[in-house]
């Protein structure tokens, strides 16, 4: 066996986008890899079929989504030829499909959408549903000759040197500037080439289903004017009459999720008014007028995967309805599992507690899933009578020929009797009685959980001679409302959960140097690193990752500030200044002694680079030692998704700073 190095992350393969065909033969996924030569990632379609062999459909490696046409063929969308390649450079908004057969043959240009697609489903053999960014400063391109259209576009490059902002939020991370932009719903039918808007210039849709006899469509909406707002509405369209109307059943609610089921509307959401934006949602039905609704769910879980990892690339639905059931998925613990209920609210659930459910698909009595299971990187597997098969083997190599460390479990009880449970991952080749550094490892969110499932920097940690250990304190995801409303509270609460848990890993465990510890930690974890080194000095060195320091520097500049941090902190910088600042990290950096590494990315616009830079220019102001790496072009999903090369750069970044002060 082999140790595990640093760069076998761009080796490892991963999966999403996993869709059966519509008679159940044939089961499409995209798997991901990285060209490390040429900084990028490289995304082709596979197909399942029906005997379970995997074939290879694509070649160009740009192919990162699609939906079935038939039975035997798919559509995809992509720019292959140099004149499309050169409108795109200029900045027309187009989206070109292709076709193709999973019987062999080249791909076949379909048609073409004067709009950039954000989803896409079939309604019937000619026309399409689908969502794509409207910019109001396009709004008539397609409408102009050729040459009027390339001087417009000429002309809108030489506006690019300014911004103009007129609404909140004005940005989203990994999407620069958004203001007025918004994602809108059409109707289009590639037979005549004919486009209909069906929402407005102000509204953002956020999903949208077709009904059974594809008459009726329901979306989930935001409009807004000005200023963004936490709720979202119910909105249901007649395809036939060309009508629609808002049909929410409640007013400051949150809807996440719709769709038919049987005769009615099933709809997930949360009227977010005991426990705030990270409140567990519910599962609804309502008819189509909004008037007679029914919540039929009971449990006290989020429905959707928080199991971290950092080896996940692309997207895949997290819930769909398929005869008479919901199938959606929660997060439960360091779990998250594959779940259905009826119209009646019968729940059960299909998986069992071994690791993240990443995406599925079912259609009969067949389901698939893209998974983590145990120490197994992302692989896909059958259900059935909740027993699970692989069928894929991407990466089995990594557990045939890598040395990994198994995380042990370690809990305590709170005083209310709740547990805080996490796990230990002894350095690889580890010896009884000999003295090892150690890291401490907090995940963002808050609202996200740690669980047993393969983590790359953590196992190459532990490769590299490091105890790792992490843990899901008050706020994490997984344990009900209640354990993670930490609203008014962070720094409080959830810091004396993760140094309690620190004390009982330096019990457990004495072969870990005291001495020689660590804290590292990105988003939420990066302000509770910040938090950290502001109020204790036992860590001797310290990462801090797109972080937050200051609380009203981040109500005015992230993409969620405004409404984040008066949900979280419960207070803005008018109706309670001290609160923010007694909650910012950066109040307590002039008691700072801890070695720290800041990493920032100057496109993360949720928690934007300034927030590192205040704290990095506090502990040289204080004279501690500090560095700040600014990542160009990256934005909050740096660790995640970002480029090969940068991603590299980070891990040998952080290692180098750990093994300067801890080894």
């Amino acid at each position: 066996m082999e140790k595990l190095q640093l760069k076998d992350f761009t080796k490892y393969k991963f999966l999403s986008g996993i869709s059966f065909s519509p008679d159940g033969k044939n089961c499409g996924f995209i798997v991901h890899k990285i060209d490390i030569e040429e900084n990028k990632y490289l995304s082709n379609i596979y197909i399942l079929n029906d005997e379970e062999k995997i074939i290879r459909l694509t070649n160009m490696d740009e192919e990162k989504s699609f939906i079935w046409d038939t039975n035997t063929s798919l559509l995809f969308p992509a720019v292959r030829n140099k004149k499309d390649k050169e409108r795109k450079e200029k900045g027309e908004p187009f989206t070109i499909f292709y076709e193709i057969s999973i019987n062999g043959g080249e791909a076949q240009k379909a048609f073409e959408i004067p709009l950039n697609v954000t989803s896409i489903k079939k309604l019937d053999e000619d026309s399409f549903l689908l969502t794509a960014a409207f910019d109001p400063r396009l709004a008539d391109l397609e409408t102009l000759p050729d040459e009027e259209k390339e001087k417009f576009l000429k002309e809108m490059k030489e506006k690019k040197s300014y911004e103009i902002l007129d609404e909140i939020p004005f940005w989203s991370n990994g999407d620069t500037y958004t203001n007025k932009k918004r994602n809108r719903l059409y109707k289009y039918n590639k037979k005549d080439n004919s486009l209909k808007k069906i929402t407005d210039e102000f509204t953002n849709v956020e999903d949208y289903e077709i009904s059974h006899d594809k008459k009726h469509v329901v979306y989930i909406t935001a409009s807004y004017i000005d200023k963004m707002h936490t709720k979202t509405d119910l909105n249901i369209y007649n395809i036939i009459e060309d009508k629609y109307e808002k049909i929410s059943p409640f007013d400051n609610f949150r809807y996440d999720y719709c769709d038919f089921l049987n005769d009615n509307i099933v709809f997930i959401g949360s009227d977010m008014k005991s426990h705030g934006l990270n409140e567990n949602p519910h599962i609804y039905i309502t008819d189509f007028t909004g008037n007679f609704v029914n919540r039929i769910s009971n449990f006290d879980s989020s429905t959707w995967n928080s199991v971290g990892s950092d080896c996940r690339y692309g997207s895949s639905r997290s819930a769909k309805v398929h005869g008479d059931y919901l199938y959606f998925t929660t997060t439960e613990g360091p779990d998250s599992f594959l779940n259905r209920i009826d119209i009646n609210g019968n729940i059960e659930k299909l998986t069992a507690p071994n690791g993240s459910v990443d995406g599925f698909d079912v259609i009969d009595d067949k389901i698939y899933f893209i998974g983590l299971r145990e120490l197994k990187l992302q692989e896909i597997y059958s259900l059935n009578n909740k027993q699970e098969t692989q069928l894929t083997n991407f990466n089995t190599w990594v557990n045939e020929k890598k040395k990994l460390s198994n995380p042990e479990r370690v809990s305590f009880t709170l005083e209310n009797g709740k547990e805080v449970e996490g796990w230990v991952l002894k350095p690889v080749n580890f010896e009884k009685g000999r003295s090892y550094p150690g890291i401490l490892n907090i995940h963002g969110g808050p609202k996200s959980v740690y669980g047993k499932v393969f983590y790359h920097e953590m196992q190459y940690l532990a490769n590299e001679g490091y105890f790792v250990f992490y843990c899901n304190p008050r706020g994490s995801d997984g344990y009900g409302n209640e354990f993670s409303d930490i609203r008014g509270k962070y720094g409080t609460i959830d810091y004396d959960d993760i140094m309690d848990f620190t004390d009982l890993i330096l019990m457990n465990y004495p072969e870990i140097d005291k001495d020689r510890i660590g804290v590292t930690g990105g988003s939420y974890g990066g302000f509770m690193t910040n938090w950290i080194i502001g109020h204790t000095s036992r860590f001797k060195a310290a990462v801090s990752q797109r972080s937050i320091s200051n609380w009203v520097s981040f109500f005015g500049t992230s993409d969620i500030g405004y409404y984040f941090a008066d949900d979280q902190i419960a207070s803005t910088p008018w109706n309670d200044i001290d609160k923010m600042w007694t909650h910012s990290p950066l109040k307590y950096a002039n008691n700072v002694i801890t070695p720290t590494l800041f990493i920032h990315s100057d496109e993360d616009y949720r928690c934007w680079i300034p927030e590192g830079l205040q704290m990095f220019t506090a502990l040289k102001y204080h004279g501690v030692e500090s560095r700040f790496i600014a990542f160009k072009g990256e934005n909050h999903e740096l660790s995640r998704s970002g480029k090969p090369k940068n991603r590299i750069k980070r891990l040998e970044e952080i290692t180098a700073w750990f093994n300067k002060y801890l080894k």
